[in-house]
């Protein structure tokens, strides 16, 4: 069984972060010159990813989907049994793989990639929306 509570507080906290996030896309010259903030920026993207993978796993082993693979996996699954459109589960598997490069390949990470998804926060967001709506039924 879906543990509701805890879906709606992972999700709440994506939601923190992409307001986070959204606030930073608009930041000053200034601002981005500080040598953390861009590690600020990178450390929420992986937290509001990793948050969606702790919805999808959970979800997965709640609705006896799994075991998925791994983490892209375990997000293939919910636009499979209509968490979320399909489409969104592609995007939030990339954006799983965008996660493994922030922590894994952390060197190696292009920052202008980071400062574009930026620009790009609607798919987490309508993670948010689409899970919510699964969980919480009208």
């Amino acid at each position: 069984m879906v543990d509701e509570g805890r879906i709606l507080r992972l999700l709440r906290s994506v939601s923190d972060d992409i307001s986070v996030l959204s606030r930073e896309s608009g930041a000053d010259e200034s601002r981005r010159e500080d040598p953390i903030w861009l590690r600020g920026v990178k450390y929420t993207f992986v937290t509001a990813i990793e948050a969606c993978v702790d919805v999808a796993q959970h979800i997965c082993a709640s609705e006896g989907w799994g075991p998925p693979a791994d983490n892209g996996d375990a997000v293939r699954l919910l636009g499979d049994h209509g968490v979320c459109t399909p489409a969104l589960a592609r995007s939030i598997r990339q954006a799983v793989g965008f996660r493994n490069v922030l922590v894994h390949e952390y060197i190696r990470v292009n920052d202008d990639i980071v400062i574009d998804r930026l620009k790009a926060l609607g798919d987490l967001q309508d993670f948010v929306s689409q899970v919510a709506a699964f969980v919480t039924p009208a």
